[in-house]
């Protein structure tokens, strides 16, 4: 999936905090992570996708997920939810 997709869903979550969330609930259908976000930040949300089997999407840079987000701010991940 493309970050086309992240800009065009319904319903997505920003951020490092509020995707984990949404991944321990199984309502997230893909995640994005910025690849040049801190490891030390986005480990454990991999770690959590991959025991979830939620496919994952490694972006170019936090500037990319922003801005397909809508936001003005640089964010390490975000997910598409499921509808």
């Amino acid at each position: 999936m493309t970050l086309e997709a992240l800009k065009q869903a319904e319903q997505r979550t920003v951020g490092v905090k509020q995707t984990q969330k949404a991944v321990a609930r199984q309502a997230a259908e893909v995640v994005y992570i910025a690849s040049d976000a801190d490891e030390r930040v986005t480990g454990k949300l991999l770690e959590l996708c991959e025991a979830n089997h939620v496919p994952t999407v490694t972006t170019e840079s936090m500037l990319e997920i922003g801005r397909a987000c809508s936001i003005n701010v640089k964010a390490a991940a975000a997910a598409v939810l499921k509808s």
